[in-house]
C-alpha cells in the first residue's frame, strides 16, 4: 500500500509482518509487570458491539497492525503492549479482496468492530459507478449482512490527494460521488444495514505546497455518510493537534455535522511520540471527535509510527485509561 502524506511523505505500511515484535514483547512484560487493567474492561469490553454503532466522542480507540486481516497477533501484541483493548481493527482491502468473515467473528469477539479500507486499486472509477463491478460488489455487500455485526467501510480513503488514481487530479470529484453513491446504494438495497459509512479524507493543511484542497468538491451527501474520518500524522516535534487537524475539521463542519473519526494518524519517534500521544488524546477531547485509529506500523520509506519506549507506552496508557466502550 502507498500514500502521500503532509508535505508530500510516502506512508503506506511495509506487509513484512514486523509489527512490535521485541519491542512489544518488552512493554507487555512492563505493562504486565506494572499491574496493568486493560482500559475498558470495568465497562464490560466483551462481546459485539451494537450494529448501529453510538456515536459517542472520546470513546473509539483504533489500532492498525499490517499482518490484519491474515492474522488478529498484531492487535493481541498491541493490546499486550499498551494495556488498551481496540473498539476499531483497521485493514486495507484492494478491490476483489472478499470480506473476511473469520477475521471479523474474532474482532467482533474482542469486543471491536472492523474498520474496511476497501480501495479500488487497478480499476476505473467510473466503471464502478456506472454497474460494471456489480456483481462483486453485491458478494461483498451480501457477505457483510450475514456477519450481522457492524462493520466500517471507507471507500476510496484520502481522495482529495493526488496520490492515488481514484484522487485529485486523477479522478474527477464528480465521478468519484457516483462511485460512492453507487456502491451504498448497492449495500442498501441488499439489506446490509449493519455498515457505518466512514467517508475519509486527508488533512488539507499542507503549508508547503498547498496540493491537498478541501474535500467539498468529494462529499456525496448527508444521507451517504455516517462519519467522516480524517488522517493525518505527526512528522515533526513542532506539529500540533489544532493546526495538524483543525483546518480540515472546519473544512468537513461547513458540509456536515456527521460525527468525526481520526481514521489514520501516529507520531514517528524523531517528533516525540509521548508528547504527541497525549496531544493527539487531548485533541480528540477538545474538538469532540470520536476518537482515532492508530497506525502501528511502518510505512513504505521506513518512517516507524509503531508506539516504541516507555515514555509513550505509559502516554497511550494514561490516555487510554480515560476512555470506555461506546455506548457504556
Amino acid at each position: 500500500m502507498r500514500r502521500v502524506s503532509r508535505h508530500g511523505d510516502i506512508k503506506k505500511p511495509r506487509r513484512t509482518g514486523r509489527i512490535v515484535k521485541t519491542v512489544a514483547a518488552v512493554m507487555a512484560a512492563a505493562a504486565i509487570a506494572a499491574g496493568v487493567i486493560l482500559y475498558n474492561t470495568s465497562s464490560g469490553h466483551t462481546g459485539p458491539l451494537p450494529v448501529h454503532l453510538p456515536a459517542q466522542s472520546g470513546s473509539y480507540l483504533g489500532i492498525y497492525t499490517n499482518d490484519a486481516p491474515a492474522s488478529f497477533a498484531g492487535v493481541t501484541a498491541f493490546t499486550n503492549a499498551t494495556g488498551a483493548k481496540p473498539d476499531v481493527v483497521m485493514y486495507y482491502s484492494g478491490w476483489y479482496e472478499s470480506f473476511p468473515a473469520s477475521f471479523a467473528r474474532i474482532t467482533a469477539e474482542q469486543g471491536a468492530a472492523p474498520l474496511v479500507q476497501m480501495d479500488p486499486t487497478s480499476v476505473s472509477v467510473a466503471a464502478i459507478a456506472s454497474g460494471r463491478y456489480d456483481g462483486y460488489l453485491s458478494a461483498y455487500a451480501e457477505a457483510v449482512r450475514a456477519y450481522h455485526h457492524p462493520v466500517i467501510i471507507s471507500f476510496g480513503h484520502e481522495m482529495n490527494g493526488d496520490w492515488y488514481p481514484w484522487g485529485y487530479k486523477k479522478t474527477s470529484p464528480a465521478v468519484f460521488v457516483a462511485a460512492w453513491r453507487h456502491v451504498v446504494d448497492i449495500f442498501r438495497a441488499l439489506g446490509a444495514q449493519n455498515v457505518t459509512w466512514l467517508w475519509t479524507v486527508n488533512v488539507i493543511d499542507d503549508t508547503q505546497n498547498g496540493k491537498i484542497p478541501s474535500p467539498a468538491q468529494w462529499w456525496p451527501g448527508n444521507s451517504y455518510v455516517t462519519w467522516v474520518g480524517i488522517d493525518g500524522y505527526y512528522l515533526k516535534p513542532s506539529w500540533q493537534f489544532a493546526p495538524l487537524f483543525g483546518p480540515t475539521i472546519s473544512a468537513v463542519r461547513t458540509l456536515t455535522a456527521d460525527p468525526i473519526l481520526i481514521a489514520e494518524t501516529g507520531a514517528v519517534p524523531a517528533a516525540g511520540q509521548p508528547s504527541k500521544i497525549s496531544d493527539l488524546f487531548a485533541g480528540i477531547r477538545s474538538y469532540g471527535l470520536l476518537g482515532f485509529v492508530w497506525f502501528d506500523s511502518t510505512n513504505s520509506i521506513g518512517q516507524p509510527f509503531s508506539i516504541s519506549g516507555t515514555a509513550a507506552i505509559d502516554a497511550f496508557r494514561k490516555g487510554a485509561s480515560t476512555y470506555g466502550r461506546p455506548g457504556s
